[in-house]
């Protein structure tokens, strides 16, 4: 993968390390813009919260510090590359469809972040009423293989959730 425009088809990547998992999310980094928003599917243990750690540390943030959002729903990781200076990173897998549940956690104010991008694990349907019209939306599919390896399937921005 490289900066500069998206690919026209979805980029499929093999890993079988954490850190080459991190590295994945390293190289996606470079071709984010404030705004983004980036969803991550996979089963628990996927690599999803390892990938979203490659994203920070490249975004020029403290990539060490990432951790899965599970039980507190949101984190935010200050950052200061190419005008992304925050990583919203979502953890929807405790809640709901609900709309009120996705208000809770403030997820309008996050997706409105002109300076931000957002990193939401287990993305409902719900959250596409909340992502603005202009967003670019990156879907991020991990899927473990029976060594251990993952299989990162990467969709650029060019239709909506």
């Amino acid at each position: 993968m490289s900066p500069g425009p998206p690919p026209t088809g979805p980029r499929i990547c093999e890993t079988g390390s954490a850190e080459a998992t991190e590295a994945v999310g390293e190289v996606l980094a470079a071709s984010l813009r404030p705004g983004d928003v980036v969803l991550l599917e996979g089963d628990l243990a996927a690599g999803k919260t390892t990938l979203v750690r490659g994203l920070v540390r490249a975004l020029g943030g403290d990539g060490g510090e990432v951790t899965s959002p599970t039980f507190v729903l949101l984190h935010e990781y200050p950052c200061n590359r190419d005008g992304i200076f925050r990583v919203h990173h979502v953890d929807l897998y405790r809640l709901g469809e609900r709309v009120a549940d996705l208000r809770e956690v403030g997820i309008g104010e996050i997706l409105s972040d002109p300076e931000g991008i957002i990193a939401v694990e287990w993305p409902k349907a719900t959250l596409a009423t909340w992502i603005p019209p202009d967003s670019r939306v990156w879907r991020i599919t991990i899927t473990t293989e029976g060594d251990d390896s993952r299989r990162i399937e990467i969709v650029a921005p060019r239709s909506r959730f």
